[in-house]
């Protein structure tokens, strides 16, 4: 089914706008002609993600937090769309800091929504592929059951935060009629993306390039799947546009699989390093009795059937382009500064 596309420039509004995501996005629509507002509180955004857009006429950037609703209220009226990406990210993340996190993502929706709702304007949720929880059987669809350990394990807050966020969402264009399209994000990858919250591709790039050990949570044997952040904000855009996602979930991903264990050995390979793999428990990597998942792989008929969705990049071409923004670029040579100079005085 062909999608539609914009008639004319949109003012778009992206929560979290300064993260690794964001970033991309916010990129993409300013270059397309769109007006961009970011509202980024800079807890795990980064300005540096939105140098190169500095002073960009059409980018206004608002550092401050989803949960101030004057904020929210006064940027959402002016908006045409909302991209709601702020969230607390990262399993690292989540186990430090579980209650701020909850009221992030919990609170932070609910107050989104009644803007939304309060100026008739439709918003994209940013979900997770945390929402199946333990499920490991695959593809999941996107109705297919959840399965969580007990509550009172950290490690199952996030996926419980992000559920009550697409009940919101649900409920919010079900009771009173708020356009909203919830999309469930499988390990999205590519340039700015940090590893300081456990993401484990930028994390073994910058293990592997520096010489170190590859430290695999784990047996190494989980596996998982992972798509170009580039794919991922194209996929955004076009379900923002297209008139029957409103209402829907989507899981948003690849299906290329790959065990841990391989990707660490993948990436070395790639990065031409000689780094050693190393297995570090669960329990020494997070916490005394961390729950993982075996295997999570999306089906992605859903999307593919609305929007013709479909992957860009394997997962080589992932690796060498986070090592590509990853490595600091050369020194010029003598030869190289002279020929600058000349070409400056000229």
């Amino acid at each position: 089914m062909a999608e539609t596309t914009s008639k004319r420039p949109m003012h778009a509004l992206i929560t979290g706008g300064a993260g690794f995501i964001g970033s991309h996005l916010a990129e993409v629509l300013l270059k397309r002609g769109d007006k961009v507002t970011i509202l980024d509180n800079l807890s795990t955004g980064r300005y540096e993600n939105l140098a190169h857009l500095d002073g960009h006429p059409d980018l206004q950037v608002v550092i401050g937090t989803i949960l101030n609703e004057t904020l929210v209220d006064k940027l959402v009226e002016r908006c045409d769309v909302i991209f709601h990406l702020a969230a607390a990210v990262g399993v690292e993340l989540i186990i430090k800091k579980p209650l701020e996190s909850m009221m992030t993502n919990i609170r932070g929706s609910e107050i989104v929504l009644e803007m939304a709702h309060r100026y008739r304007k439709k918003v994209l949720i940013a979900s997770t592929s945390e929402i199946y929880g333990k499920n490991s059987h695959g593809p999941l669809r996107e109705d297919t059951d959840r399965v969580l350990g007990s509550p009172l394990k950290t490690r199952w807050s996030y996926s419980t935060s992000k559920a009550v966020d697409e009940v919101f969402a649900h409920v919010y264009w079900k009771e009173k009629g708020v356009p909203t399209v919830i999309v469930r994000l499988f390990n999205t990858v590519g340039p700015r993306q940090s590893g300081a919250y456990g993401m484990v591709i930028p994390r073994f790039i910058s293990q592997a390039l520096a010489g170190k050990p590859l430290e695999v949570h784990g047996d190494g044997k989980q596996s998982r799947c992972f798509l170009h952040v580039r794919d991922v904000v194209g996929a955004l855009v076009k379900l923002m546009e297209h008139p029957q996602a409103v209402g829907q979930v989507f899981n948003l991903g690849s299906q290329e699989e790959v065990s841990i264990a391989d990707l660490a050995a993948r990436i070395i390979q790639v990065a031409g390093s000689g780094s050693e793999v190393r297995l570090i428990p669960y329990d020494q990597a997070y916490e005394e009795g961390y729950e993982d998942m075996p295997r999570r792989v999306p089906d992605t008929t859903k999307i593919r059937a609305l929007i013709g969705f479909e992957p860009t990049m394997n997962l080589d071409q992932i690796i060498r382009s986070v090592i590509d923004s990853t490595q600091p670029p050369e020194k010029p040579t003598p030869a190289q500064r002279k020929q600058k100079a000349v070409a400056r005085a000229t």
